[in-house]
Order: structure tokens, then C-alpha cells, then sequence
């Protein structure tokens, strides 16, 4: 491996290794800067970095020659950045298939090319895709991990006493996000390296990835988006809002475009509704909710800070939701699972559902304090009775409130498990 002493574990170790066992390369894909490259390095005993600017981009200009430069290496071999030279997807496909060898390669990128310009082939079976995301509060080391999603699943959670975290301290990490190159500063000083980072996408990177869409323009969508993070708006309600708020008449269908590229970027992480199979009348929501791909990135797009945030607690709610779903993506994917939300026709909803590969699933509320947790237990349980009423309707596993300033995870009498956000973990 790559020696990195800096290096902190990510949930998704576990499955690039076992990618790299099954198949011939394995294709690491996420947000730029979100620790793609050190957790490539970390698998890897080689590397060839494609956007590295030594001599005026050097290995670049190499490998545009002559592909073997990015190629030749002892495996596994990363390398970094492939779709500055889609060319290369396919160039270490066919060393795989010629090898017949096993955890040859990794490749990294923060980007995929556009369909034109992009690999012939889908890599199917040679290539294996890893998605990371930015850091989850267990992996920046903010959250214990006492209360294992695995375990929940497994039926088992004890009670478990957990420091008390400060609203502060919760509005703080949201702020700051799961970058983790930002791991080390306070939430000002976050919030401008996010500032500049949400420049850099609008003015920097998206021409590179796509030369047709207008930086200014995007921003405006990426600001829309973050006006409405962890809804269910439409592209429609994000014109009309970027209409309102922008002075920018833009069609629905033009945000879609605009959405398509942020989603090539992996900026935008919309979270699936869910059906529990019920064969009622009840008509299930299909909308996804909206999300960036860290709450941080909303918070700077929109021009907030901490102490605004400590003033509009409704507002941060939205953000709140966001960072604890953001966290259950993380460990809902290391567990082979998926993350959904669930709305039906009668305004019935749940904030986070978690399914696993085999169909069981785990309903979770998200609450920022402690005062409205009976309530949303008494939801949960609704919905609950709901579904196993219903001769199809497979009911959850358990049901969860997931809240920022308990002091504890526990079991209530009724059966509902209440868990900080600093408790949770894979």
C-alpha cells in the first residue's frame, strides 16, 4: 500500500478491498475532494495521477501519447482522475481482460465524461464500481459508533449512555461537513474553504465537464437546491424558486439539464421514495427528496453561518435532517443497502428508510431535539400499524428517532429506539 501515516479509516475500506478480491479493477467514484484519492492510495502499491500539474501537466501529456505510462505499474495500480483521458476506462479493461488477473487496478474520478466522450464499453464485470461520499460523523471520529446499523438489523441495541452533545457543537459539524480536508477548522473558517470550493464547481470545474451550461447559472440552481434541501421539490419548484429568489427565468426542463451535470459532478445525492408493498388504496408517494451531497455545502451555497443558524433552528432543521441522512447513506451502503424516505397520498411520511439487499428495512425520524421525540414515535408507530394491517405490506424491522442532543440511545417502553446522531455508526 501506499504509505499515508495521516490516513483515517472510511467505512468504504471494507468493500474496495473486497472489490479489488472479485474483480479485475474496481472504479472509486465521488465528490471532488472528498478523500477518493487517499483511500485509493491506501488499497494500492502504485499510482499515476492524471491531474497531477508538474511540467505543465506532464503525465497527462504522457498518457495521451502513450497509455502504458498510466498502465505499467506494480498492482494494484491506481489511477487517479481517468476521465481527463476517458480513453484509459477502456485501455484497463482490456488489460484485465487479456490478464485475467484479479485486483489490477483502481480508478478514481470526481466526474464522468459526457456520453460522447466517454468509455465504449460499461466495464460490466470487469470493472467494479465503489461510490464514496464525504466523511460520515463516525468517520471524522465525531460519533462513537456505539449503535451499529448492522447490529439493529440483527436485532440487537443496548442502552447506551453517550456524552451530551451541545446544539452548538451539532451546528458546528454541520458547518463544517464531512470534507476531509476540513476536518481541523472551526466553523468559519470552514464555511469560507466551502465558499471557495462551491466557487471552483460553478467557475472552475464545470466547463471542464460540461462547456455548454453557464457558471452563473448553475450557481443559481446549486443555491435553489440548497433553499430546498431535504424536500421534495420538483424542477419545477426549483425554476419558480430561482424566478423568485434569482430574478432568472429559467424552464424546468433546463434545471433538469442543469441537475444532470451536478449529478455527473456527484453533488446532488436525491434520496429515493419507498414502497412497503402495500396492495391498499393507499397511494404511495414516488418524489425523491433533494439533497447536495454534504448539508455544508448547502449551508455555504445559501450564505449562512453558525450564529444565523442558532437564530433560525427551523431552518437548520431542514440541514439537521440532511447531515443525519448524508450519515445513513454511509452506513446503509457499507451494509449493502439503500436509503429511501416514504410519503403517502394522505401526508403520512417517514424521514429515512434504510433497505437491505434481502428487503428487510428500518424506519427512522429525524428530530433535532428532544421535545417533539413522543411525537414522532407516535408517527412512526402509526405507520407501523399501517403496513402490517395490510396482507402485502412487509412492516419494518424496527423504528427509530434519531436526535442531536440526547444524552443517551435507548429503548422506549413502546418498542421505538431513540439515537443521537454521535452514536450512530455502520
Amino acid at each position: 500500500m501506499v504509505a499515508n501515516e495521516r490516513y483515517l479509516p472510511r467505512v468504504v475500506d471494507d468493500m474496495v478491498a473486497e472489490m479489488l478480491a472479485v474483480s479485475g479493477a474496481v472504479h472509486v467514484k465521488g465528490p471532488k475532494y472528498c478523500g477518493k484519492t487517499w483511500t485509493s492510495k491506501h488499497h494500492c502499491k502504485s499510482y499515476y495521477q492524471l491531474d497531477l500539474p508538474d511540467g505543465d501537466y506532464r503525465n497527462l501529456k504522457l498518457a495521451r501519447i502513450d497509455q502504458k505510462y498510466a498502465l505499467n505499474g506494480e498492482y494494484p495500480r491506481l489511477i487517479d482522475e481517468w476521465q481527463l483521458l476517458p480513453a484509459v476506462w477502456d485501455a484497463v479493461r482490456n488489460t484485465v481482460d487479456e490478464e485475467g488477473r484479479k485486483g489490477m487496478y483502481v480508478l478514481s474520478g470526481s466526474s464522468t465524461p459526457k456520453t460522447d466522450a466517454g468509455p465504449l464499453h460499461s466495464g460490466l464485470g470487469r470493472i467494479a464500481p465503489v461510490k464514496m461520499r464525504t466523511m460520515s460523523l463516525y468517520e471524522s471520529k465525531d460519533s462513537d459508533g456505539s449503535v451499529s446499523l448492522k447490529d439493529m438489523f440483527s436485532g440487537r441495541f443496548a442502552n447506551t449512555p453517550i456524552k451530551e452533545t451541545s446544539l452548538e457543537t451539532i451546528i458546528g459539524l454541520t458547518v463544517r461537513g464531512g470534507w476531509p480536508g476540513n476536518l481541523g477548522l472551526n466553523p468559519s473558517h470552514a464555511a469560507k474553504a466551502m465558499s471557495v470550493y462551491a466557487q471552483q464547481i460553478c467557475y472552475e470545474d464545470l466547463p471542464k465537464v460540461d462547456g455548454s451550461k453557464d457558471p452563473a447559472r448553475m450557481m443559481r440552481v446549486l443555491r435553489s437546491l440548497s433553499r430546498n434541501e431535504s424536500t421534495l421539490a420538483s424542477r419545477s419548484v426549483v425554476a419558480r424558486d430561482i424566478k423568485e429568489f434569482d430574478d432568472d427565468v429559467i424552464e424546468a426542463d433546463t434545471v433538469g439539464a442543469y441537475i444532470s451535470v451536478l449529478d455527473r459532478m456527484c453533488l446532488i445525492e436525491d434520496q429515493p421514495a419507498f414502497n412497503p408493498n402495500l396492495r391498499s388504496s393507499v397511494r404511495v408517494g414516488k418524489t425523491p427528496k433533494r439533497h447536495l451531497t454534504d448539508p455544508a455545502l448547502a449551508i455555504s451555497v445559501s450564505g449562512l453561518s453558525r450564529d444565523m443558524l442558532l437564530d433560525d433552528l427551523n431552518t437548520f432543521g431542514f440541514l439537521f435532517e440532511a447531515l443525519c441522512e448524508r450519515d445513513l447513506q454511509i452506513y446503509a451502503y457499507a451494509n449493502g443497502g439503500r436509503l429511501h424516505h416514504y410519503r403517502d397520498g394522505k401526508g403520512r411520511e417517514i424521514d429515512a428508510v434504510v433497505e437491505m439487499p434481502d428487503g428487510r428495512w428500518g424506519a427512522f425520524e429525524i428530530k433535532l431535539g428532544t421535545g417533539d421525540i413522543d411525537n414522532e414515535a407516535e408517527s412512526l408507530k402509526n405507520i407501523d400499524a399501517l403496513i402490517r394491517d395490510d396482507p402485502d405490506g412487509r412492516p419494518p424491522e424496527f423504528l427509530a428517532v434519531v436526535s442531536g442532543t440526547v444524552s443517551a440511545a435507548y429503548r422506549r417502553e413502546d418498542g421505538v429506539y431513540v439515537i443521537p446522531i454521535t452514536s450512530l455508526g455502520p
